[in-house]
Formats: C-alpha cells, sequence, structure tokens
C-alpha cells in the first residue's frame, strides 16, 4: 500500500502547515493497531497527545483549591515609612549625579593641556650635568646617602626611646 498522502500530511505538519482537518486525519491513521514500519516512529507521538487530551481536572478541583486559599491567607501588615526611607531614591539619585559630575570634572581636567608652571622644563634637550667630572657627582651622591642614613639612623632611635617610654607610662598608669 502506498502512503505517501500520509508522508506529504507529515512533512507539512511538521512544517506547521496543516489544516485542523488534516491533522485529524493523521490523528485517525495513527490510531490504528498496525502502523507501517517506516511510519511507527511517530506513533508514539499521536498516542501521547491522544492520552494527554483526555486528561481534565477533578469534579472538586475547585473546592480543593479555594480550601487552600483561604487557609494560607494571611493578613497584609503595612509597614511605617520613615521620612529618610521615603527619601532613599533621592540621596541614591544625588549620588549618582556627585559621581557623574566627578567623573566628568576629573576627565576634563585630564583633557586640558595647560602650560607647564614657569621653571619646568620637560624637554630632554634643556637639561644639561652640573658636574664635570664623574667623580665629583660621585661623592655629591656619596654625601647625600649619608645624610639619609643619619637622619634614617636618629629616627629609629627617637621611635625606640618613645616606645620605651610608652611602656614606662603604662606601668606607672596600672
Amino acid at each position: 500500500m502506498d502512503y505517501k498522502y500520509i508522508e506529504q500530511l507529515l512533512e507539512r505538519y511538521w512544517d506547521c502547515e496543516t489544516s485542523v482537518e488534516e491533522e485529524r486525519i493523521l490523528r485517525d491513521f495513527f490510531a490504528q493497531a498496525e502502523v507501517p514500519a517506516h511510519l511507527a516512529a511517530y506513533k508514539s507521538l499521536f498516542d501521547y497527545q491522544r492520552a494527554e487530551a483526555q486528561v481534565s481536572l477533578s469534579e472538586d478541583f475547585e473546592a480543593r483549591l479555594l480550601a487552600r486559599v483561604e487557609q494560607a491567607e494571611t493578613p497584609v501588615c503595612a509597614r511605617r515609612l520613615t521620612l529618610s526611607r521615603r527619601l532613599r531614591p533621592l540621596y541614591r539619585a544625588a549620588a549618582s549625579v556627585a559621581i557623574v559630575s566627578l567623573l566628568g570634572l576629573a576627565a576634563q581636567h585630564s583633557f586640558e593641556r595647560s602650560a607647564a608652571p614657569e621653571g619646568w622644563d620637560y624637554s630632554a634637550a634643556g637639561y644639561s650635568d652640573s658636574y664635570n667630572t664623574p667623580e665629583a657627582a660621585l661623592d655629591s651622591c656619596i654625601k647625600v646617602l649619608e645624610f639619609v642614613q643619619d637622619g634614617l639612623k636618629t629616627a629609629s632611635a627617637d621611635s625606640a626611646r618613645h616606645s620605651a617610654g610608652d611602656a614606662g607610662f603604662s606601668k606607672i598608669s596600672e
């Protein structure tokens, strides 16, 4: 037997181009007990659709639903809104405006190309060595480093004396 018409209907069914009458023909065809082997894969789909079409709500469904709704009904409690809660959206809006304006000002400041202050020269051509010999520059660097070393020693001695004085003070206050 030739099942070309059923195969064409199936193709149109998958493309959502069938009419209600054509879908009824397909459902009736697949409702038969014996379906050809090459179409047997689609039988379970149409059987499922037929079984689900018969599912309905029970007689007492509405009564049971209303009973549960009445049980679960809880009173609505009104919350008191304070002034700060009412103004909270305005605070957020003001903070947003402040952040956007600060970012805008920072961007504007960074894009401005104002001239450098007097005495500042950023070009490499403007720099010259202040020492004629490397030995003089080395001596000057050594003097500066010794000065920094002396300052660090003095600062560490002062902090040690200060912490020892705090420990003595805490013993006296007890």
